[in-house]
């Protein structure tokens, strides 16, 4: 899937800055900084995610003639600048988290040192390109922290906020260590594993249950998942073993059965009941139907004897926290920092490191937000790292398994008190003493009465 004239994907407010800029010959090496001020209501964490596309989108900006031709049509922009752009490209530096990696509130995600108008005018496709992987890795990486080693299948592509979003979600899920997907076009586009079973519409379609589920096990005699909730779950789960029993004569084994509605935890015990006593005890139970990280914790802690978990439209829409307060600041112009003073909305000057600490336990002992030059003391890890230089990727994508492995090794790092579903403890990084100094410097500049931004 390709969007044509991606350059466009940007708010309009972009452009016309970029043109101020241009029409007043401001033209210096800007950096801006991307991060979160604040964790969505009950998130202990987020997982990075998105980088991949981002730098990607970076590689392929342009303008070109239909673009042009279009902002030309508008009868808003000078030809001049307009002739600026199509000839321009990134040309910047990129320093970024890893996707797979755990980070928190102010502690920058991304941050771009380019010419000003190149650094500006990317600001809207960052945002949209790195938000929604975040958002769903986040997510889902609550799910695998609290499933206790149970299968983890997502199956929200039908009620994802556009196909792109499906696919960013299928990604996203394995990425933070999901098993599977239902999502097929995803499948092919990163090798994920799929999964699925079958829908009520096929149990329906024929005469009886027992015939639905003989012909599906024909045709997937070693991988079929029956759906047992159509008409009586438990009575279904009598027939299951039949149908078990069939594929066992002949060579084969049924690989599970599937609950998709009604009180998972008594319907799961009933059925494992009448499987291990029909002779079945290797085959499992899977359950579906509406759930996300809090369903599976209470599952779990109830005792429910589940294997695992397909999980789709609160995951994929990330129901509880669909949104993060990702933003993209300038920080410093040329050879000065520059700083927001909002209420609520302060920012930290300079082109920064996240330099994180991790305790003898292995768990989280603390992050220091530090300034990028400042020395990274022994025993500490630097969490940004130069991933792109002078618009050049420094180094070819990480294959998924490999991300996949970092953030498993991440979110083995998060203390319980992070790990929490409700009132999560607060994990705030602390900004080094350099960092503090060229702060209180820059305050103290712009609240004097002669400031000049300008020479």
């Amino acid at each position: 899937m390709t969007l044509a004239d991606s350059a466009l994907l940007t708010d309009l407010y972009e452009l016309t800055m970029a043109a101020a800029f241009y029409a007043e010959g401001i033209g210096g090496r800007a950096t801006f900084s991307l991060f979160t001020r604040r964790l969505p209501p009950g998130r202990g964490f987020l997982v990075a995610a998105g980088l991949e596309d981002a730098l990607e989108y970076l590689r392929a900006f342009r303008f070109g003639d239909s673009a042009i031709d279009y902002l030309a049509s508008l009868g808003r922009f000078h030809p001049e600048f307009l002739a600026h752009l199509r000839e321009l490209r990134f040309t910047g530096e990129v320093r970024a988290m890893p996707e797979g990696t755990v980070l928190f509130a102010d502690e920058p995600m991304l941050e771009v040192t380019a010419p000003i108008l190149e650094a500006q005018l990317v600001e809207t496709a960052l945002l949209n390109l790195l938000h929604a992987p975040t958002v769903l890795a986040s997510k889902a990486a609550r799910s695998v922290l609290v499933a206790r080693g149970r299968s983890l299948a997502e199956f929200g592509l039908r009620r994802t906020h556009g196909i792109d979003a499906g696919l960013k979600a299928s990604r996203a899920a394995l990425l933070v260590g999901f098993d599977s997907t239902s999502n097929v076009l995803a499948g092919r586009t990163w090798d994920l594993p799929l999964s699925g079973t079958m829908a009520h519409s096929f149990v329906t379609a024929f005469p009886t249950e027992t015939e639905a589920f003989q012909a599906y096990a024909r045709v997937f005699p070693d991988a079929a998942v029956l759906l047992l909730d159509t008409y009586d779950t438990v009575a279904a789960a009598r027939k299951a073993v039949t149908v078990a029993h069939t594929l066992a004569a002949a060579g084969h084994h049924l690989a599970g059965v599937r609950l998709d509605s009604g009180d998972l935890a008594a319907l799961s015990r009933a059925v494992r009941s009448v499987l291990d006593e029909g002779g079945c005890p290797n085959v499992k139970i899977i359950v579906s139907g509406g759930l996300d990280e809090h369903d599976i914790a209470a599952l779990l802690a109830a005792g429910a004897p589940i294997d695992g978990f397909g999980v789709g439209t609160r995951l994929t829409t990330s129901a509880d926290a669909p949104s993060v307060d990702l933003v993209y600041k300038l920080v410093r112009l040329d050879d000065r920092d520059v700083l927001k003073l909002s209420e609520g909305k302060r920012t930290w000057v300079g082109a920064k490191q996240v330099v994180r600490r991790i305790g003898l336990d292995g768990r989280l002992a603390g992050d220091t937000l530090a300034l990028e030059e400042e020395s990274i003391p022994a025993g500490s890890a630097a969490l940004l790292d130069t991933v792109m230089r002078a618009g050049k990727l420094t180094r070819p994508h990480p294959p998924l398994p490999e991300i996949r492995a970092r953030c498993a090794a991440q979110l083995a790092t998060l203390p319980d008190g992070l790990r929490r579903l409700t009132d999560p403890e607060t994990y705030v990084p602390t900004p080094s003493q350099d960092l503090r100094g060229r702060q209180q410097a820059a305050e103290r500049r712009v609240a004097s009465p002669e400031i000049r931004t300008r020479p």
